[in-house]
């Protein structure tokens, strides 16, 4: 399976959320490369630095976000049980705010330092 075909497959309410978090790393992370990982799309440049998927009731994004203070603290409302980020379908999706999430993990995942 490939990241379009996960989408396609994924809870209708899901689909448009996927495909803006899957364009928004594509515009962001030059170079960036789209792969499934643990059945969960994803996108890596030395190694993966974020992966998005549908649940039941939200998308997640993963790893939890670290730095900076300021977005670690916005993203409070957003946190899981260990720290990923949940964003429900029946709120606004903050794409706003899910695109400071794409750059900080692509500083601090995407390339091996």
């Amino acid at each position: 399976m490939d990241v379009e075909q996960y989408i396609s497959h994924a809870p209708e309410q899901a689909q448009v959320p996927l495909r803006k978090i899957r364009a928004m790393v594509r515009a962001q992370c030059p170079g960036a490369v789209e792969v499934i990982s643990y059945r969960m799309p994803a996108f890596k440049v030395d190694r993966v630095f974020i992966y998005f998927a549908a649940f039941k009731k939200h998308v997640g994004i993963y790893p939890p976000v670290q730095a900076p203070k300021s977005l670690v603290s916005a993203l409070k409302p957003y946190r899981g049980p260990k720290g990923n980020l949940q964003f429900p379908y029946d709120a606004d999706m903050p794409f706003e705010l899910m695109s400071h999430v794409i750059d900080a993990l692509y500083a601090a995942h995407a390339i091996r330092k």
